[in-house]
């Protein structure tokens, strides 16, 4: 029986600058990748990784072409649709943004501030949960100011992950990581992909998670090239 994608790609083309400055930055991109699943998007620097995952995640509005994210057409939504999907995402980027004055546990705790009151009532048991798959059993109440860069990128995934999303979008996930630690992450998100169904995206420039995805596309010049 053939399945929706949980990400469907047509088209997109897209632009940044205005005028004389206006420069395309992607081209007909198409792509889809089916609930699950673990895709890694690989490329040199400044080749439109990060752009196309900054438009599936509607963060950034679709100019030309579709995007069919969770069965949701963004191309044309208004913003009440587009802030409901990314309810529905995890969003995991390089840098970590945690908030300086909130220890990790209430760091993680603002993944689930979008959901609501009832998705709040077992916050601290959820979030000590994912931090301690993470390795941070002993820093639950420690200030990011007190925690290492790998240790920040986890308390980050954590919070990424705590509301369950379907669809998971990360940015260099693995960059400020270990080796161990990094397939430890990368680990996880494939569980969830078997156990719940979540769908991860990736982009990454680290070789030594590729052999965990499931599929390797390749992005050169704004294109898909291979994958």
């Amino acid at each position: 029986m053939e399945t929706t994608p949980a990400i469907e790609v047509r088209g997109l083309d897209h632009w940044f600058g205005s005028g004389e400055a206006r420069k395309q930055a992607l081209f007909g991109i198409d792509l889809a990748v089916e609930a699950g699943t673990l895709t890694a998007l690989v490329g040199a620097s400044g080749s439109g990784k990060t752009t196309l995952l900054t438009l599936i995640g509607c963060l950034r509005t679709v100019e030309a072409g579709n995007i069919r994210l969770l069965g949701t057409e963004l191309a044309g939504a208004p913003d009440p649709v587009r802030t409901a999907c990314r309810r529905r995402l995890g969003f995991i980027f390089q840098a970590h943004n945690l908030h300086e004055s909130l220890t990790a546990m209430q760091n993680v705790r603002m993944g689930l501030e979008v959901h609501g009151a009832a998705a709040m009532a077992r916050w601290e048991e959820a979030s000590a949960h994912l931090l301690t798959l993470l390795g941070l059993a002993d820093r639950l109440d420690y200030l990011p100011g007190k925690l290492s860069g790998g240790q920040k990128q986890r308390v980050a995934v954590a919070r990424a992950l705590i509301g369950n999303p379907d669809v998971v979008l990360a940015d260099e996930p693995t960059a400020a990581l270990d080796r161990e630690t990094g397939l430890a992450v990368v680990d996880l998100l494939k569980r969830l992909g078997r156990t719940r169904g979540t769908t991860t995206l990736i982009v990454t420039h680290d070789p030594r998670i590729l052999d965990r995805a499931d599929r390797i596309v390749t992005m050169q010049d704004g294109r898909l090239v291979d994958g």
